[in-house]
């Protein structure tokens, strides 16, 4: 019976995932032809804000189905009111395509319009594409060590591509997320890489220093959040079935002072004064996890969301 249950549910949580993006899709598509048209337009901003506000009512929608049909409980301790007013960049360790749901969850509405850091190759997905373009998700291509070596012309072209794009956020408050680890924690990856941290990937420091210095000092707040699984890393699948009973989240607010903005790529010092601040942020992180898997429960807090 509990099977029957768990895949009924999941069949109807994926069919009004997909009937309320198909439903969405229509003002998105629409709204992003106008502005790919009104590319040079007066009326572009505007059109970029109905935008921000279709897909935040998309996500909104989403959020309530899942709140009407799962049984997942989120024990959530952090910052209760957020300044919509102010930039903020989110990082967030990364274990599940379960973690984006929980953050949309959690911060829709609360914090200004996200915006995710995409790979360039994914602005050539059909329609997808196009709506990512016109939502103003910056499209990042990084250039490795040996990329360079061979062709020292593209020296600072990844901080030139991040300038450029953040450009466009200069006039209106947004949330920038970005997954430091670069990929989901799996314990073959962990191994692979021999990270020191117990339940973390190695961060990438670059390109949030990129983005940092890109925003000329706009966002002065990082917001750190950690999600911990008590029964285990989710499929999607295992949360869209209830099969997900509780999901701890931690937030907190980090100051993003002056000595935080400067030139990653050539300047040592500050390379190693930001990565010695972001490993330290990713130790508390691996502790704070350590503590709640010794727990093996959901963690106090200030409050609880069902989702």
């Amino acid at each position: 019976m509990k099977t029957l249950i768990s895949v009924a549910r999941g069949a109807l949580s994926l069919l009004l995932f997909i009937s309320v993006t198909l439903l969405i899709s229509i003002p998105l598509i629409s709204l992003s032809l106008l502005k790919l048209v009104a590319y040079r337009s007066a009326y572009r901003p505007a059109l970029t804000r109905w935008l921000d506000k279709t897909a935040s009512f998309w996500i909104s929608c989403n959020n309530l189905h899942q709140r009407w049909l799962l049984p997942t409980r989120i024990a959530y301790e952090g910052p209760e009111y957020f300044s919509r007013r102010q930039w903020f960049m989110l990082v967030v360790n990364h274990q599940s395509w379960v973690d984006i749901l929980v953050l949309l969850r959690l911060f829709n509405r609360e914090v200004p319009y996200f915006k995710f850091f995409l790979k360039a190759s994914l602005i050539w997905i059909p329609v997808l594409g196009l709506a990512f373009w016109a939502l103003d998700f910056p499209f990042m291509r990084r250039h490795t060590k040996a990329q360079i070596a061979r062709d020292p012309s593209l020296a600072g072209k990844d901080l030139a591509t991040t300038q450029k794009q953040c450009e466009r956020y200069s006039n209106k408050p947004v949330t920038i997320i970005s997954y430091l680890e670069g990929t989901r924690f799996t314990p073959a990856k962990h191994r692979a890489q021999s990270s020191p941290y117990r339940h973390l990937l190695l961060p990438k420091a670059g390109g949030l220093a990129f983005t940092l210095t890109a925003m000329n000092g706009r966002i002065k707040t990082l917001l750190d959040v950690t999600i911990h699984y008590p029964e285990g890393r989710p499929s999607f699948i295992q949360y869209v079935g209830g099969k997900v009973g509780h999901i701890n989240v931690h937030a907190r607010e980090l100051e993003v002072g002056e000595d935080l903005l400067g030139n990653y790529s050539e300047d040592a010092a500050f390379r190693a004064h930001f990565q010695g601040w972001i490993n330290r942020i990713w130790q508390e992180k691996d502790e704070r996890l350590e503590s709640l898997s010794h727990s093996g429960q959901a963690m106090p807090h200030k409050k609880s969301i069902h989702l």
